[in-house]
């Protein structure tokens, strides 16, 4: 999509221009003041003045016909963390112009574009934090380089960007973890969610090793013994571990926006993660039932793209009863400690409580994306055992 427009702003050229008026009348009345009193050193600079307002004015005036300035977008989607490619053209007139810069609200700086410049600018920029955002358009001001005068040209806003949560790797900690370690950091978006589906080496409710069993999926296999012993072993997984769990992500009251955003990323990462072994739901705020995600990602797209836009405000609802979700409940919140608090799903298996913020004295089970996973039964002790 190519956005171009070769509309004049108003605003700076208008005062340029005034400044521009202002200085031939200064260089004619010193011109007159100098032949009244007879004093070339008045006329001479007087002169010079208007020659040069007069030069300034005619190069920009010039230099600005049939110039504009084009806005080639990138994709309409990125990760965050990722680089917004932009690329910005200009059309030159039939003069070079003498000088002038483009702006854009996602430089940090003006870039300068000179007489012999090159006409296309590539950039690459960060955006601050997921979510929808409207890119607006550049503009590009031709002016002399005293500023005497000057044109300006806008390109019209280029649509919207939705920036997408990144994807992070989850670690076991604790007794949970039969290998010690986690899985290596992936890439955003759906190359990251390839990299989790494939090397996703932890499952969150292990119950040791047992010699390997003909028909069991390879996920399941553990290397690091198989490389020790020579034989094969598999994690034994605990009853109902396998069943489809469900990740709720709850964004109603959250601490801040830095602990919204760590809470956003940990929840799309849980899916991701979870999915492969036996699907996974996923309860969004405002949702009134949970999205199914399959064990190939199929829906995992859109739900991505609901994820970039999660905020504050919308109550999270879990179901009564566990509505064919037999698993294992993620509770994802980014409240403060001490205002969390895991809802029960008749039916399901275990509750986690997955917080932005450290637990204290609670034992954490697992770490994705800046927050910490406890069983919801541990949270309930250490409360006990703080209140008595």
């Amino acid at each position: 999509m190519r956005l171009a427009s070769g509309g004049t702003a108003e605003s700076d050229a208008g005062r340029e221009s005034s400044m521009c008026r202002w200085v031939p009348l200064l260089g004619a009345a010193l011109a007159l003041l100098g032949v009244a009193f007879g004093s070339p050193s008045l006329l001479v600079p007087g002169l010079g003045l208007a020659v040069i307002a007069i030069v300034a004015f005619a190069w920009v005036v010039t230099s600005a016909r049939g110039a504009a300035i084009e806005i080639e977008p990138g994709p309409p989607r990125i990760v965050e963390g990722d680089a917004y490619p932009l690329e910005i053209r200009i059309r030159r007139g039939p003069v070079p112009p003498p000088g002038g810069e483009i702006r854009h609200p996602l430089l940090r700086r003006p870039i300068r574009m000179g007489a012999f410049r090159p006409s296309r600018v590539s950039l690459e920029i960060r955006m601050p934090r997921r979510g929808r955002h409207v890119l607006e358009g550049a503009a590009w001001r031709i002016s002399d380089p005293l500023g005497l005068h000057a044109r300006e040209f806008a390109a019209p806003p280029g649509g919207e960007l939705l920036v997408l949560p990144r994807l992070e790797p989850v670690s076991v900690m604790g007794p949970a973890s039969v290998d010690g370690g986690g899985v290596g950091a992936p890439r955003g978006g759906e190359e990251g969610a390839a990299s989790i589906r494939e090397a996703r080496a932890v499952e969150f409710e292990v119950d040791g090793l047992r010699p390997y069993r003909e028909g069991s999926p390879a996920s399941r296999i553990h290397w690091p013994a198989v490389a020790r012993s020579g034989e094969m072993h598999e994690r034994r997984i605990l009853a109902g571990a396998e069943a489809t769990p469900l990740v709720a992500l709850d964004a109603e009251d959250p601490a801040d926006l830095e602990a919204l955003d760590r809470a956003v990323r940990a929840a799309a990462s849980l899916c991701v993660h979870l999915a492969p072994l036996a699907g996974c739901g996923v309860l969004l705020p405002g949702s009134r039932a949970p999205a199914m995600l399959d064990a190939r990602l199929r829906a995992w797209p859109a739900l991505h793209a609901r994820f970039a836009v999660v905020g504050s405000g919308a109550p999270t609802r879990l179901p009564s009863r566990s509505a064919g979700l037999r698993g294992s409940v993620f509770w994802v919140t980014a409240r403060a400690p001490g205002t969390q608090k895991v809802p029960r799903v008749a039916g399901a298996g275990r509750h986690y409580l997955v917080s932005a913020f450290e637990p204290g004295a609670a034992p954490v089970s697992f770490a994705v994306a800046g927050c910490f996973g406890t069983p919801a039964s541990a949270q309930s002790a250490t409360r006990a055992r703080v209140a008595a």
